[in-house]
């Protein structure tokens, strides 16, 4: 399993890193590192031929799975479909899930939860430009 690395913090950000994704292996979930009050996200890995040991459902969280690498299958209560890098699948509560690889090369995942139907604004309507000196 990759080591969360703190790189820096502010009154207003935190800012971890789980390394080169390239070579990461394991679950890494993230929520107590950086702090986060509104989602958890995990990077996953599954080498060739794995599935996640056992099938899981939430009650009131919903999950979006972000194929960055590799390729496999996804399940969902009785229904299988195959998923590749690129691929995004958002899964609500209340069904059951699992993934596996099917690809020779491990297939990387981050997975993003949090709670379903609580969305009230997103960038297009809590977004505002602003103006500020950039340190870019």
């Amino acid at each position: 399993m990759n080591e969360i690395k703190n790189i820096n913090n502010g009154e207003k950000f935190a800012h971890v890193s789980v390394g080169n994704l390239n070579g990461f292996e394991g679950k890494q979930f993230l929520k107590d590192a950086t702090g986060a009050t509104s989602c958890e996200i995990s990077f996953g890995t599954l080498p060739s031929g794995a599935a996640v040991p056992f099938f899981h459902s939430h009650k009131a969280n919903e999950e979006n799975y972000i194929i960055l690498s590799g390729k496999g299958k996804f399940q969902i209560d009785g229904e299988a479909f195959d998923i590749a890098e690129g691929s995004v699948i958002r899964v609500s509560t209340g069904c059951d899930r699992n993934l596996k690889c099917t690809s020779t090369e491990p297939m990387t995942y981050i997975c993003i939860q949090a709670k379903e139907g609580n969305l009230g604004n997103y960038t297009g309507t809590d977004a505002e430009i602003t103006e500020r000196e950039s340190l870019l």
